[in-house]
């Protein structure tokens, strides 16, 4: 009797982990959906340590100004490599800001942050970021890189991610660090499309 490989899964145990033997046959697919969540939040914040742990090993070695510059030049790449990977995997397409507010539910990123989406319209949202672990590490450190990292790059990324769906998407930062005259987030920002 031949048994092909979807019958196999069909037979196998969702798995809560990789503790048993090696599995020759092994396959995410054997995971259940709660371990599979654990790896993407897992993987999530691996990605942003992956990036803190290069910006400051260029920082500490050629100065802040270089190690920004990679940063951004980096950032313009992956972020591009990104959005049509993930918006073409998850069929999030469309030209309108909530489109733009649905990508930021399903970024790769999206784990390691707590935000709000406030969707006024189609045409118009605001987001606050009420946890960001990047800036809580650049204020812990008090070097003031946060005017760097949410005046400069932010503004940068956020607006490929807006232009990815509408060039005419326009960014608004309505809160940014340094927090000195507000405490409730980490940051806001508007985005706004005039039809």
């Amino acid at each position: 009797m031949r048994v092909n490989n979807k019958q196999m899964e069909a037979d196998v145990k969702e798995l809560v982990d990789y503790s048993g033997s090696f599995d020759p046959h092994f396959t995410y697919r054997k995971f259940t959906k709660e371990t599979i969540l654990k790896l993407l939040k897992a993987y999530s914040e691996y990605m942003l340590r992956i990036d803190a742990f290069w910006y400051l090993t260029v920082m500490n070695k050629w100065g802040n100004d270089e190690a920004l510059d990679c940063d951004i030049k980096v950032w313009e790449k992956a972020k591009l490599w990104e959005m049509q990977t993930i918006s073409s995997i998850l069929n999030v397409h469309g030209d309108d800001v909530a489109t733009l507010m649905k990508y930021f539910q399903v970024t790769p990123w999206g784990q390691n942050y707590r935000r709000a989406i406030d969707l006024k319209n189609p045409n118009h949202a605001v987001l606050t970021m009420n946890f960001c672990p990047n800036l809580l590490s650049i204020e812990k450190e008090g070097s003031g890189r946060e005017n760097q990292l949410c005046h400069e790059v932010e503004p940068r990324i956020w607006g490929i991610m807006a232009h990815f769906f509408n060039p005419e998407i326009q960014v608004i930062p309505l809160k940014l660090p340094p927090r000195t005259y507000y405490s409730d987030c980490c940051c806001q920002w508007e985005f706004r499309l005039d039809r």
